[in-house]
């Protein structure tokens, strides 16, 4: 019940509820964690060691897969090939169950692995532990017992091994579940671990999935077409992701999710970076990225392009993972027209098919959560990011996001907790709107941001516009310049919008029908909703009261147009989101209102007046906020003062218009000529008081 108040006491209050991850539609659950020691490193990549074999039988598929390797290459696989027949394994569990010495190398050879006995029926015990679910979050030592229960392939503790496909390309090895299990390989307390060189795919939940391991290099790998994500990283540290490439994810392409462990920063300097991802490619995803808790990763030399959403870093989650996530550093990334769209597939369907028939191969991809498509970067309460020197073009709904993440998503229901997100995060030196080559390739906006957040500063933008039209800007050393801001609420109108869109659900096929993220245009979006609800509200209480009290004023009736004027054009700023007709909406209602608080207390309505004088205060400021410079030292937005205020006016005025009737009557009834005898003089009294019967 606790929860339940605080989030909609956050609500009101204008807590942009995360679009990312809503609590029905997050990834699998993970167990309790800890994080490793920190006391490893990243592995090397080793051509010596103690060697194991993994092949098939099939020369006839074994020789048209490597018939057009270069000779060299051709070579080797053919002298591997004698040799596996001779002593090697069949299937890659098989050899990893008989590694004995720390610091093996399995090589597997180029062949499709189904991994048939690790889908054998699994013994009673083992079906108990995942009775009624398709994923538990097993502890280890759960694992252990039942290696195979959740993973195709499962590494246990075993250190320092490599595993490295022998093909020309990731594409000539391939581990497929066959979506039959939810990892392909887990590599799990696995220190040391070197993945290389081959493909793994059709899992329900991750294809690659290292948790609690100190030391791992995922090198040339591919990760596709997957229930959730490609590549994934949980708890871990040492951690290298390079080469790689993911596609077809129905969550993301690559996914990090931290603990903090030993490493400290001081600012946004770090001793040193957790897990670093360099020179990979995450194309056709959901999600190219993303950093649910994913602190002290460097990203650097990738291309984030034709997903969804090219990056989301975010802090939207419990269990293990409870403080916000921080100290990420993007820079010299690709994160270019991520415009793709794969809501259509939920809505006709598709989505609702078992997996393997849902067409994965071939281009499908179903949601796992609820983003805004054509994005390039959302930071949803990240804390102490960098985003730097990266070129981010071509998106059709923002090239960067920030929103609030308050904590009672993570499970906290701390009162201050609530506001220790999106703080000190900066964005400069971006290439905005242009490719690589210097072709301009426009983002619809360069920013959008909720409002909420302390120390956080971005660059100018470039010919594109952003919401709002000002920021903070950062200055030298990409720390903020001037004042800056310390709000720890978001703008009302947007927290409704990010509160109503986060309620997509996969399982339901849900889609919320006021989000324009899935397609509700015009009038049928909820912040469009929501402003011309106030707008028509407002202009109909000022109609009532100007009629009732300032009718016989010029200057009431100038104010009343001035804020019906700029109700209407702020409607139509709500419709044109980044555009300058908000703020002007907002200037014209300020100066309404200011006119008409005064006419009003000229009236002696002096209570009612100064109402009506506030909420002109707190509109122009909110048009020098939006517009102009936005302002310091405020808790809370401009706006959000003025719609409380707002709600008591809309009750103060009522009152005010029904006394003033009562007062008419009375003067009228007052005015009216006491009667007498004489009907003669009644008539002649009756039409020198106006003629009032």
């Amino acid at each position: 019940m606790r929860r339940w108040a605080l989030r909609m006491a956050a609500v009101i209050a204008g807590t942009a509820l995360i679009p990312l991850i809503p609590p029905s539609a997050r990834a699998h659950e993970e167990r309790s964690v800890t994080p490793p020691s920190g006391s490893g490193n990243v592995p090397e990549y080793r051509t010596e060691g103690p060697t194991l074999l993994v092949c098939k039988t099939d020369a006839v598929d074994f020789t048209a897969r490597i018939a057009e390797f270069e000779p060299d290459l051709l070579a080797a696989n053919q002298a591997l090939w004698e040799q596996c027949q001779a002593n090697g394994f069949r299937d890659l569990q098989e050899a990893i169950n008989n590694v004995t010495q720390p610091g093996t190398i399995i090589k597997i050879l180029p062949g499709v692995y189904l991994e048939e006995p690790s889908l054998a029926e699994p013994t009673e015990e083992c079906v108990a532990l995942t009775a009624g679910a398709d994923y538990q979050a097993l502890p280890y030592e759960q694992h252990e017992q039942c290696p195979n229960s959740q993973s195709l392939v499962a590494i246990l503790g075993i250190e320092n091994l490599q595993i490295e496909g022998t093909g020309a390309s990731p594409a000539d090895v391939v581990i497929d579940a066959q979506f039959r299990k939810p990892v392909a390989i887990r590599a799990d307390r696995a220190h040391g671990i070197y993945l290389r060189n081959f493909t793994a795919q059709h899992t329900t939940l991750d294809a690659i999935y290292v948790v609690e391991t100190d030391g791992f290099v995922v090198d040339t790998v591919v990760g596709r077409y997957n229930d959730q994500h490609g590549l994934r990283a949980v708890a871990s540290d040492h951690g290298l992701f390079t080469g790689c490439e993911a596609y077809g994810n129905g969550f993301s392409g690559i996914s990090v999710a931290t603990l903090t462990g030993p490493l400290v920063a001081a600012g946004h300097e770090v001793e040193r970076y957790a897990i670093e991802i360099r020179n990979c490619n995450s194309h056709d995803n959901l999600i190219g990225y993303t950093g649910t808790s994913g602190s002290f990763v460097w990203a650097h030399e990738n291309r984030f392009v034709d997903n969804s959403v090219g990056v989301a870093a975010d802090s939207a989650t419990g269990g293990p993972f409870e403080r916000p996530q921080h100290h990420a550093l993007f820079e010299r990334n690709v994160i270019a027209n991520n415009n793709k769209n794969y809501y259509g597939f939920v809505r006709d369907g598709t989505c609702a098919r078992p997996s393997p028939d849902r067409g994965y191969d071939t281009g499908v991809v179903c949601p796992a959560v609820g983003v805004p498509p054509g994005t390039g970067v959302i930071n949803a309460g990240g804390n102490d990011n960098t985003w730097r020197d990266n070129w981010v073009y071509g998106h059709t709904y923002a090239g960067f996001v920030l929103s609030w993440a308050p904590a009672f998503l993570r499970g906290d229901t701390g009162l201050w907790a609530q506001f220790d997100t999106s703080h000190h995060n900066r964005y400069y030196g971006n290439r905005l709107g242009e490719d690589e080559n210097g072709a301009a390739a426009p983002n619809r906006m360069d920013f959008w941001w909720d409002g909420q957040g302390v120390g956080s500063c971005w660059q100018k933008p470039s010919d594109a516009r952003s919401e709002p039209l000002v920021f903070p800007r950062c200055g030298a050393h990409g720390l903020p310049a001037g004042y800056g801001t310390a709000r720890y609420i978001a703008e009302p109108a947007k927290a409704v919008k990010l509160y109503v869109c986060s309620g997509y659900d996969l399982a339901t096929a849900r889609l919320p029908s006021g989000c324009d993220w899935f397609g509700a245009t015009g009038l049928s979006r909820i912040e469009v909703r929501f402003a011309a609800a106030e707008a028509l509200l407002l202009g109909a209480v000022l109609l009532a009261v100007w009629w009732r009290v300032l009718r016989r004023s010029g200057a009431g009736f100038v104010g009343l147009l001035l804020a019906l004027s700029g109700l209407v054009v702020g409607v139509y700023g709500t419709l044109n989101e980044a555009s300058p007709l908000t703020p002007i909406g907002l200037g014209l209602a300020g100066v309404g209102w200011l006119l008409f608080g005064i006419k009003l207390s000229q009236k002696r309505r002096p209570g009612l007046g100064f109402l009506t004088t506030a909420i002109g205060i707190f509109a122009a400021a909110g048009a020098i906020d939006r517009w102009v410079y936005m302002l310091p030292f405020v808790p809370v937005p401009p706006s959000l003062w003025r719609i409380t205020l707002e709600g008591f006016w809309v009750l103060a005025a009522a009152i005010a218009a029904l006394r003033s009737r009562r007062r008419r009557r009375r003067a009228a009834a007052a005015a009216k000529p006491k009667p007498t005898g004489d009907a003669l003089e009644s008539f002649t009294a009756r039409l020198a008081a106006g003629g009032s019967w």
